[in-house]
């Protein structure tokens, strides 16, 4: 089949089960990974990136030829840069000092404008705290209005969810034959969680939210205060799953070296906290993860060893 174009490969990623992971753990249950570092993107972000901008058209709140503004780690920010390059708007990614310079680069090589903000007094490269965050919220808000642009938005608005809800969720829920009695995942906006969240609870499936254990972490693109979390407000959730940098570090790299699946700090997270439930309150059951992002954006960081 052949697509009009790369929006429309923004979804329908594998589900992969973690099998050899399991076995070397012991543990009893199974972890299912939804492959979403294989989007266009490397990242999950592809699809509320899509969602985000053809919402915004449909409604007229975007206009043909505007230019789009949004805060980014970088995955939104690269998901955005895909879909405008592809429907005509330029586009403005705001990101931290403190984020990988290997997204920067992808989103200039799509045509984006990047503006990097440097980090709060004490900042640290590649932690990026709420401090940090604030910064780039102030200067992304001053050039949405400097440039007479659209915000996109992705900590309020309802397309982030959707994309999860209407997307996300569904194809594992399709894939797995109906299951899964539990899914995990680090949250960044919130958008995935609370979009996901409200097409499983009904089911039966209880979610969790991946926190990390102190404010100084490695883990790129959240771990921001859940108080905020708009994507996550009336979200009925089964309990938070702590894990820390090492936890995320090293599980990223056990799904590497054991099932060849190439994920990010965020992936690495997200299956820390499956196995933890795995070996708690979802002893026997089938959680399930996003693989958010593509290890290749962190070649710059310590996840993979001294770069």
């Amino acid at each position: 089949m052949i697509l009009p174009s790369v929006l429309d490969a923004m979804a329908h990623t594998p589900l992969v089960e973690l099998e050899r992971i399991r076995q070397n753990l012991g543990l009893e249950g199974r972890i299912l990974a939804k492959l979403d570092y294989l989007l266009p993107g490397f990242s999950k972000k592809d699809r509320a990136a899509r969602q985000t901008i053809q919402d915004a058209l449909a409604d007229g709140n975007l206009m043909p030829g505007q230019t789009v503004v949004e805060l980014t780690s970088g995955n939104m920010g690269t998901g955005l840069a895909i879909v405008c390059a592809v429907l005509g708007h330029p586009f403005v990614a705001v990101m931290s000092e403190g984020n990988s310079p290997e997204r920067a680069r992808m989103m200039r090589s799509l045509a984006a404008e990047v503006v990097l903000v440097p980090q709060a007094p004490g900042g640290r490269t590649g932690e990026v705290s709420g401090a940090d965050l604030a910064l780039v919220e102030q200067a992304a808000q001053a050039l949405t209005i400097e440039r007479k642009a659209f915000r996109a938005d992705q900590f309020q608005r309802r397309a982030n969810t959707l994309a999860h809800e209407s997307g996300t969720a569904p194809e594992i829920w399709s894939q797995s034959d109906g299951t899964v009695t539990a899914f995990c995942d680090f949250a960044g906006s919130g958008g995935t969680l609370g979009g996901c969240a409200r097409f499983f609870v009904p089911k039966g499936v209880r979610c969790y939210v991946v926190e990390p254990d102190n404010p100084q972490h490695p883990i790129q693109g959240g771990g921001y205060n859940m108080e905020h979390l708009t994507h996550l407000s009336g979200t009925t959730l089964a309990g938070t799953v702590t894990v820390s940098g090492d936890d995320a570090i090293n599980h990223a790299r056990l799904l590497a070296q054991q099932e060849g699946v190439f994920g990010g700090f965020s992936s690495g997270a997200n299956l820390a906290g499956a196995v933890q439930l795995l070996q708690g309150p979802e002893r026997g059951g089938t959680v399930a993860i996003v693989i958010c992002d593509s290890g290749l954006k962190y070649l710059s960081t310590d996840l993979w060893g001294t770069p």
